[in-house]
């Protein structure tokens, strides 16, 4: 079961779905998610930054990768945070 959400889902490597990209991708690291649900959780509130293109949340690793133009690193941190999760760092 989900410790982090408790949504009841089970804690299976998970990885959403890949769109079409555009710009360059940064990596970010999520503390927390333990299921498909966070990770959809996450991917939703991302998304939702102008700018985001793509975002792609690996479960296993704890990265997400995010693609577009014209979003800054505060505006992740933001939105990860708006889904119950914390940033750990970052890559360009």
């Amino acid at each position: 079961m989900c410790t982090a959400c408790s949504c009841g889902t089970r804690n299976d490597a998970a990885t959403t779905p890949a769109s079409a990209t555009e710009g360059p991708a940064r990596t970010y690291e999520v503390s927390g998610m333990t299921c498909g649900h966070c990770a959809s959780s996450v991917s939703a509130e991302i998304g939702k930054v102008g700018g985001v293109g793509d975002v792609q949340v690996d479960l296993a690793s704890g990265r997400v990768t995010v693609s577009g133009s014209g979003f800054s690193d505060d505006e992740i941190r933001t939105a990860v945070e708006e889904a119950g999760y914390r940033l750990a760092g970052a890559d360009s």
